[in-house]
Parts: C-alpha cells; sequence; structure tokens
C-alpha cells in the first residue's frame, strides 16, 4: 500500500471521479475525508469503510471558506493531521458567453476555482507545520488546450487552477509540500454525459487516439502516484490524462 496510514481530504467526492479517486486512495491504505454537498458523502464513507481504511463525512460548499474551515477542524480533530489534499470539487453548465447569466459565471468561478484557494489555504498551516504535504488540483484540458463554445467560465477557471499550481508550488516548496495538477481529458461521468450525451461521448471516443472515453479510475491512479513517495521529486506540474486527445492536430 503505497498510502497507508495517510490522512486525504478530497473533495467533490459524493460521486464520479471525487468518489473513485477516494475509494482508490483507500485502498492505498489512506484514511479519507468525503467532502461534497450531498448525503451521498456518507454512503462513500461506508465504502471507505468496507475497504478497511478509516472514513469521515463532511458536507459543505466549498465556495464558503467557514465551511471548508469546517473541514479541515474534523480532519484534525479524528486524524490529527492532513497528508493529502485533493481538490476535486467542480461544476460545470454549459452557456454561450452572449448568453451567460453573470450569477452563472460568478457560481462556477466560486466552486471551481475560488474552491480550491478555500481549501488549499485552509489546510497550508497544518502542512507547513508538519512540513509535509500534497495538494492535486483538478483542472482539464479545457483549461490548458482545448475550448469548447459554451464552457468559458468552465475554461477560465480551470486555467486559473493551472496557475495557481504553478504559483503556490513555488511559495511553498521550501515545506516540503508539493503542488501538481491533473488535467483530465473526456471522463465518463454523470458530468459529461449531461453535457455530451451518449451520443456525444461515442463521437468523443472516435478522436481519442487511445480509442476509448477516459474512466474515473485514469485519474485516481494518477492521483494515487502524485499524492505517493514516488512522486516526491515532482511540483508545479501539469498531467495531462486524455488518451492523447489534445496530440491531435
Amino acid at each position: 500500500m503505497k498510502l497507508k496510514g495517510k490522512v486525504s481530504i478530497i473533495t467533490g467526492s459524493g460521486q464520479g471521479i471525487g468518489k473513485e479517486i477516494a475509494l482508490t486512495l483507500a485502498r492505498e491504505g489512506a484514511n479519507v475525508v468525503i467532502s461534497d454537498i450531498t448525503d451521498k458523502v456518507y454512503d462513500v464513507v461506508k465504502e471507505v469503510e468496507k475497504i478497511g481504511s478509516q472514513g469521515l463525512a463532511v458536507k459543505a460548499d466549498v465556495s464558503n471558506f467557514k465551511q471548508v474551515e469546517k473541514i479541515v477542524k474534523k480532519t484534525l480533530k479524528k486524524f490529527r493531521r492532513i497528508d493529502i489534499l485533493v481538490n476535486n470539487a467542480g461544476i460545470f453548465k454549459s452557456s454561450p458567453t452572449v448568453e451567460m447569466k453573470e450569477r452563472d459565471w460568478d457560481k462556477v468561478i466560486a466552486i471551481d476555482l475560488k474552491g480550491v484557494f478555500n481549501c488549499t489555504k485552509a489546510v497550508l498551516p497544518t502542512m507547513i507545520k508538519q512540513k509535509s504535504g500534497r495538494i492535486i488540483n483538478i483542472s482539464s484540458i479545457a483549461g490548458t488546450a482545448l475550448g469548447w463554445s459554451g464552457s468559458t467560465h468552465y475554461s477560465a477557471a480551470k486555467a486559473g487552477i493551472i496557475g495557481f499550481t504553478h504559483a503556490l508550488a513555488i511559495e511553498v516548496a521550501q515545506n516540503k509540500i508539493t503542488v501538481n495538477s491533473i488535467a483530465p481529458g473526456i471522463i465518463e461521468t454523470h458530468m459529461s454525459k449531461g453535457a455530451l450525451g451518449e451520443r456525444g461521448l461515442k463521437e468523443f471516443a472516435k478522436q481519442i487516439p487511445i480509442g476509448r472515453i477516459g474512466r474515473p479510475r485514469d485519474i485516481a491512479n494518477t492521483v494515487v502516484f502524485l499524492a505517493s513517495d514516488d512522486a516526491s521529486y515532482i511540483t508545479g506540474q501539469v498531467i495531462t490524462v486524455d488518451g492523447g486527445l489534445v496530440l491531435k492536430p
């Protein structure tokens, strides 16, 4: 087990990629804090405990710093430390920019980008005191290489995560904290199905050199690597996990 005894917080882990990350970390021996805005957090904790790791469920909105502080306080009360933060929480709702409501722009930025800041700010005092930590931010190829109509708010947030990752990595390196980002391509989740539909996902699969849509486990395995000692000399990087999609002309 690569992460035995480590304490991890995964935001947006009630379903989809976040849930798979949580379960995969648990299989690698980590204790897992499941955070999301829905009651699904309690079901995921039960799955974590069936695997044999300890779990903690905390309902919270990552765009609200006081609620994020609650995640950290409950984590420290139960586990006494924080080794891994995975900033995964995110939302997406397609809208052409000319029709986009200001409140829709603000909501995506608040959750997808400000949420990364809030959670990171909340865990940093503990990680700095420990002189150790792994921060892993889930971005997207929408913020690195590809753009889609109706996703300017999402792309802006995901690109912001990349800049945040680069700057923070320099800022905290002296404290033995690494900061990296993962840029998933098209991953089969509830959110991608809602945005693209089953037919859209099949069409995308034809464009991907590997020949298939990504799976949540593909992202989770990358998180395990970045959270482990195998990646102790890697920081400030963006790892694209997309089956080669962005390589196509």
